[in-house]
């Protein structure tokens, strides 16, 4: 007790000159109000109305307040100067600009004229962006949905016989759990790239890049599979100058060069192909309904009694049940709707999924009812082809060519569904610096996203001679990975109710739904590794190559980090200009990666708030840059504790410079941009706070990243 009076009764060490030159005089005064202790720490009250000016030095219990500012005092006046800690860098030979990074600066400035245009412009741009109707809108996922009536409906029959229709009508049934999921999605982030962007914005980016691995992974093998099928198709009418393989490789190419001419030329070639199929299958209908009537029901007689004829009702259910798992494949297309959603003009996502679920309802299942009614059932189950058959059977010949035909060109417009989502998801891994920023440049004619459409067809083109350009091993994949897609909307549904409940979006889904579309989800998959449990190797093996190339590009920084530490342990290696000079090219990469910067857009004070921001910023993100951004008008300047708070930041984030930038305007998508401009950092590494329900913008207006609640 006695040593402790003692210690409390010494006068703190007196300032030389050397410290208070070292330290802003201006902000002084203001910071030592800003950390003045309490009137319990001092010992006496107050009297109200009086202020604290104690002429006399602080005593040691007043003093441990000072204690935040011990090494910023020695900070320089203008900024910059590395951070000093105690920690011991791992390196051994490197400097500490591998660990530490220099201090931040304090500054205010006001948007140019000129800035403010071309914000102003980059939001109109995003606007004048949403042009889709929700017909064209329709049409670009409407061949892949409506298409897959021709790989669906034999998969279907080979597992449920005569209950086939039965099974079909379940299972497209069954997006009536996932459209009001899927609407309230887009209306919460209408961003393209989903749900790549959903995961990112209510997540982590472990968790989005695994759903960008799975998306690639399912718009590739809907490319793959709908132009191997459409050559399948025409193989099995006319004998073709080539194989099956060359054909597929070439279809993929065609729709490339069509993709080129631009995404609106793209979605009226899309519409027409749709066109051309609902007329064909409307021709197909009424020519069997017409031959229905006129032959009986004999034959669909014929194959219930023999489809039925010794099952008990636990095969039957189980026939129903194999029959939902493998049927929802006919709704392939729906998962790539919300990958363009930032093309769709605002309030037609919902009639778009309307446009495209009705259609596939009817044709899946009234089809498989035609086919049974026309065709014999070993027909059915051992026929690929059974719409060209069934097309045979009730109008002759003609018909079989008008349905293989359509076939083909429906097939090859799933092509194009795949290049156009993969383009959009592409473009956004590429503004999250996960891609080189090649995938954004686009063609001065067209707009079209040139080095994308070449990544995605090499992907495509690869992913298909690794099966050994085998049909079946793809379509096994394809089904096991679109499923794990589809059950990413209702897990994003959830963690946005969860993380960013106050995000203004309609409809909002009941949790009870959520969960009942999760477990549905889980079921599907589970029977269909049960059907066939080669699903599952297929799927990972693709699934976890993919997943691996992108976490590497997200720990990039990290792996050169690695290969440093592992340079830096052999001294001997630096003494060989060969291997000096590796070092030194990886050193220069490291840096080069962590000086581009993000920034982190606050309207808050609070300490508490900020942390959580630069602790995202700290986990997420590979750079030692960061500028920590609030909009003030003049009048209300900005909030009191701002400064000092970023002072403790920036001290407590040794590896990461944290500047304040002041900017003198309204925060609104035009002054955002702008700022954007200025500071030349992309939109999408602008991070937010989760705007409530009256904030005045759409959050792709805005551009940025949500990362908090």
């Amino acid at each position: 007790m006695s040593s402790s009076k003692s210690a409390s009764s010494l006068p703190p060490p007196p300032m030389d000159e050397s410290d208070i030159e070292s330290y802003p005089m201006h902000s002084l005064e203001s910071t030592w109000i800003a950390i003045e202790p309490p009137p319990s720490a001092r010992g006496t009250a107050e009297p109200e109305g009086t202020s604290f000016s104690d002429p006399h030095p602080p005593s040691f219990e007043s003093a441990q307040y000072d204690i935040v500012l011990r090494r910023q005092r020695q900070r320089p006046r203008t900024g910059g100067g590395m951070k000093c800690t105690a920690v011991p860098s791992r390196f051994l030979n490197l400097p500490n600009t591998f660990e530490f990074s220099g201090w931040g600066t304090l500054s205010r400035l006001d948007l140019e004229r000129d800035e403010i245009s071309r914000g102003e412009e980059d939001v109109q741009r995003t606007r004048r962006a949403a042009s889709l109707g929700q017909f064209t809108a329709s049409a670009i996922a409407g061949n892949a949905v409506l298409g897959s009536v021709f790989y669906a409906l034999p998969a279907v029959a080979l597992v449920s016989g005569v209950y086939s229709p039965i099974a079909l009508l379940a299972a497209s049934c069954v997006m009536f759990l996932w459209r009001p999921i899927m609407e309230e999605l887009a209306s919460a982030l209408p961003i393209s790239g989903a749900p790549y962007t959903y995961l990112l914005n209510v997540s982590s980016k472990t968790l989005a890049l695994i759903g960008a691995a799975l998306l690639l992974l399912d718009f590739s093998a809907t490319a793959v599979v709908s132009a191997a099928t459409a050559m399948s198709y025409l193989d099995g009418e006319v004998v073709l100058p080539f194989s099956t393989v060359v054909g597929s490789i070439l279809i993929i190419l065609l729709f490339s060069l069509f993709f080129l001419s631009g995404v609106r030329d793209s979605a009226k070639m899309a519409f027409a192909i749709m066109m051309l199929h609902v007329v064909t299958m409307i021709t197909l209908f009424v020519a069997s309904a017409v031959a229905w009537q006129r032959r009986g029901n004999a034959q669909i007689r014929d194959n219930w009694e023999e489809g039925t004829k010794g099952l008990t009702a636990a095969v039957v259910a189980r026939q129903i049940f194999n029959g939902v798992c493998i049927g929802v494949l006919g709704l392939t297309g729906f998962e790539c709707v919300p990958s363009y959603v930032a093309s769709i003009k605002p309030g037609k996502f919902p009639q778009v999924l309307r446009n495209l679920h009705y259609p596939a309802i009817i044709l899946n299942s009234v089809a498989m009812l035609l086919i049974l009614a026309h065709v014999p059932l070993g027909t059915v189950v051992g026929q690929g082809n059974i719409l060209s058959t069934l097309a045979q059977t009730v109008a002759g010949k003609w018909l079989r060519i008008w349905v293989v035909v359509d076939a083909v060109i429906v097939l090859c417009g799933g092509v194009l569904t795949g290049i156009l989502s993969a383009c959009e998801l592409f473009e956004r891994l590429a503004q999250d610096r996960f891609l080189p920023q090649l995938f954004t440049r686009r063609m001065p004619a067209t707009g079209a996203p040139f080095f994308s459409v070449v990544a995605f067809v090499a992907f495509s083109y690869v992913l298909y001679a690794s099966s050994g350009a085998n049909l079946g091993i793809m379509s096994k994949m394809f089904s096991l990975v679109w499923l794990t897609v589809m059950t990413l909307f209702p897990l994003s549904v959830l963690l946005l109710k969860f993380h960013r409940g106050r995000l203004s979006r309609s409809p909002r889904t009941p949790l009870a739904l959520v969960l009942l579309t999760l477990a549905v989800a889980v079921t599907v998959i589970g029977g269909n590794i049960a059907i066939d449990p080669t699903t599952v190797g297929y799927a990972a093996a693709y699934f976890l190559a993919l997943a691996g190339i992108f976490q590497l590009t997200m720990k990039k920084v990290r792996v050169l980090h690695g290969l440093l530490w592992a340079y830096d342990q052999y001294a001997v290696l630096s003494r060989h200009a060969w291997t000096r000079a590796c070092g030194e090219k990886m050193a220069a990469a490291v840096r080069h990666l962590r000086r581009q910067p993000v920034c982190v857009l606050v309207k808050t004070d609070e300490i508490n708030v900020l942390f959580h921001k630069l602790l995202y910023v700290s986990q997420n993100e590979e750079t030692s840059c960061l500028k920590l951004v609030h909009f003030c008008d003049d009048e209300a300047g900005a909030p009191s504790e701002m400064e000092a708070n970023w002072k403790i930041l920036d001290e407590a984030f040794p590896e990461i410079t944290v500047d304040l930038i002041l900017v003198r305007a309204p925060f609104t998508p035009a002054h955002v941009a702008a700022l954007a401009h200025r500071l030349r950092i992309p939109t999408t590494l602008m991070f937010v706070s989760c705007p409530g329900p009256a904030f005045a913008y759409s959050v792709a207006e805005l551009g940025t990243r949500i990362i908090c609640l």
